[in-house]
């Protein structure tokens, strides 16, 4: 029996990811087995217990290998989450060699496919004899931008964040605002940024990256890190495109009472608005953005969350559930509810974005969203919010031409004539929903029998199966 162990960092849109390609893994070789390492968050990031547990009734191929749970003191003391995953990944590291030795114990590893942030544990596998590969969640733009990462640290003993308005050159990347740099590496003192740069150098040591992407939507910095050109050693490992790779449509998706609202409304119509599972803005934001999306006259489908906590010593503690009256402009609800739906905490995304209804999209700039909006041929409006989304942003407006960007004020705030302006641009702009129908239309057909991405997994799978 040969099994490929599959190990993601903490997170729902991580763990769905990897998921997802073990799904697509047992699709092309059924006689293959899944093992997906797990572990309890280091802080309160939502339970996975309901999502595990479905799939492992439904996707028996499929097991997860529950790691123990290790501890980390002061949470709030933490530079970043960042610095918190990276700290709890890097002592998971016993944990991970006694699960791979269990393993290998009872079936041959044929691959060792780590999330990017889980690049502590690639010396382990290292050790044991078993390949590894590298699988980024986000696309091959940020992937060119990673192995690019020691060559942009070479050339400038600044920070990214005291270079604001220098274009960075990334090989295959729109030149980049360096205050649009990835979050975690705004500045070099940091262990944020010594960590990326540790994963951009042990990345040249796997046996290959796989990216949830498909080839013709990044065509360029594919090329670029193909030919060599994104680091210091002028290689870089084999690429595989995967993707896209996403989560399959919430199995209660049907019943949420915003699909029935949907239902109601003129095809291409509605202007969805979502932050992801992470994403939080301020009271001050959400009247904005309720001022904005009156003016526009579109209908609206919004999903809605508290404000994040101002103490940070409660960040990691659940917000409760958004009192919309307070929050949002006086008489908000009663002037819109003719054209408007508020949602509070979730919607199913997957199966909003590929209702007819659905026109538009104002997004944070989640890879994971991308790809969904991507598949589903809705333009967006782009807002990002932290991690790597400011990158994506540039990706996504100027690398790809799929969306239209939404721009702060000074202050950071998106004031309600921006909000406005962009809802009826990505609403009425019919260039860039030309386009966005052209790449959903391509990324179906990535994933179809004989697709660009199907051959790179059956690639993957002569590589893993043929010793």
């Amino acid at each position: 029996m040969e099994t490929i162990v599959l190990y993601p960092t903490f997170g729902m849109g991580h763990l769905i990811s990897m998921v997802e390609l073990g799904k697509f893994i047992l699709r092309r070789q059924p006689s293959l087995s899944i093992t997906v390492l797990t572990m309890p968050p280091p802080f309160g990031s939502g339970s996975t217990a309901d999502y595990i547990s479905h799939i492992s009734a439904t996707v028996p191929s499929i097991t997860f290998h529950h790691l123990p749970a290790v501890s980390l003191d002061q949470l709030d003391a933490f530079p970043s989450i960042e610095a918190i995953l990276f700290e709890a990944l890097d002592r998971h590291n016993p944990h991970v060699l006694r699960a791979l030795e269990t393993v290998s114990a009872s079936a041959a590893v044929s691959a060792f496919v780590i999330d990017f942030f889980c690049t502590a544990a690639l010396p382990i596998a290292a050790k044991l004899g078993i390949r590894t590969y590298y699988f980024l969640t986000s696309g091959a733009h940020f992937t060119s931008l990673l192995l690019h990462l020691p060559k942009l640290d070479r050339t400038t003993t600044q920070s990214f964040k005291d270079m604001k308005s220098t274009l960075l050159d990334v090989p295959g990347v729109p030149p980049v605002p360096a205050s649009d740099m990835v979050r975690p590496l705004l500045d070099r003192t940091t262990s944020d940024y010594q960590n990326f740069l540790n994963v951009s150098n042990n990345m040249l040591d796997s046996a290959g990256i796989l990216i949830n992407t498909f080839e013709s939507l990044e065509p360029t910095p594919l090329a670029a890190i193909r030919e060599g050109k994104c680091n210091h050693a002028g290689r870089a490992p084999p690429i595989f495109c995967v993707g896209p790779l996403l989560a399959a449509q919430d199995r209660d998706a049907g019943e949420h009472l915003c699909l029935k609202w949907l239902d109601k409304q003129p095809s291409k119509s509605v202007v969805y608005i979502c932050f992801g599972s992470a994403g939080l803005v301020s009271a001050a934001q959400l009247k904005e953005m309720a001022e904005g999306l009156e003016r526009s006259g579109h209908r609206f489908l919004w999903v809605v969350r508290s404000p994040p906590w101002e103490d940070k010593a409660k960040m990691f503690l659940p917000l409760p559930e958004p009192d919309l009256e307070a929050l949002l402009s006086v008489g908000f609800l009663e002037r819109t509810e003719e054209r408007g739906l508020v949602v509070k905490g979730w919607a199913p995304q997957v199966a909003v974005l590929g209702h007819a209804a659905v026109g538009g999209f104002v997004t944070h700039c989640g890879w994971n969203s991308i790809l969904e909006a991507v598949c589903a041929g809705v333009p967006m409006a782009t807002w990002p919010l932290y991690a790597e989304q400011h990158f994506n942003r540039v990706v996504v407006v100027e690398g790809l031409g799929v969306a239209v960007g939404v721009e702060e004020r000074e202050d950071g705030l998106v004031a309600a004539e921006e909000v406005e302006r962009r809802v009826r641009e990505v609403m009425e702009d019919v260039s860039v929903r030309k386009l966005v129908e052209e790449k959903s239309a391509e990324a179906k057909a990535a994933m179809a029998e004989g697709g660009s991405s199907v051959a790179a997994m059956e690639m993957l799978l002569d590589l893993w199966t043929s010793d």
